[in-house]
């Protein structure tokens, strides 16, 4: 499996959502404390300064820190959960990509009508949905942080029309990547 590209931001947004679909793909550890969880676990949240993130188990490991009882990081819980991983790390590396179902289902050895149905066994949604969220977390973090239009967003997010931006990002952050970006800028003035 290869490694993931997030940033400390998006792994903690991730972590506050209780997010499974990242199980496994990275690691959160409580310095504190010195457990280590899934994404997903459902214990109290630590505080932001006392977190830090590994990519790898045995890494997380050898700094000293041990599983969470409650999350149980260390054992896998479907024997899908590798493969559902390696198709995660696939979309979140080739998001800017053209990628339709049969390129996803190539990269992972499956036919595109059983890769469709495992995933969403998994993780509760397809794998065009979850890429779409992907690119729509890429493209409102490039709103946070940068002066590029939503049209220069759109497109290097992965995007191939700008009606179909604007209406995934309605659906799924419920306003329009102008509205975010206001709104968000103006929460930081405040």
């Amino acid at each position: 499996m290869g490694n993931i590209n997030l940033s400390f931001e998006e792994m903690w947004e991730i972590i506050n959502a209780c997010d499974r679909k990242y199980d496994g793909l990275f690691f959160t550890a409580v310095k504190t404390t010195k457990i280590y969880c899934r994404p997903s676990c459902r214990s109290r949240k630590p505080k932001k300064t006392n977190v830090e993130f590994f990519y790898d188990m045995n890494e997380v490991e050898q700094a000293g820190y041990r599983a969470c009882k409650r999350c149980q990081p260390e054992v896998e819980h479907s024997p899908h959960v590798a493969l559902v991983r390696n198709i995660i790390s696939f979309l979140v590396n080739h998001y800017k990509q053209n990628l339709v179902l049969m390129d996803i289902a190539d990269h992972a050895g499956l036919s595109p009508y059983y890769l469709e149905r495992l995933f969403k066994e998994e993780t509760d949604e397809t794998p065009r949905t979850y890429l779409e969220k992907i690119r729509i977390d890429k493209a409102a973090n490039l709103l946070n942080s940068t002066d590029k239009t939503n049209l220069e967003i759109c497109y290097e997010v992965g995007f191939r029309s700008a009606s179909n931006f604007y209406k995934v990002f309605r659906n799924i952050k419920n306003c329009s990547p102008s509205e975010f970006r206001t709104r968000n800028s103006r929460n930081e003035v405040e």
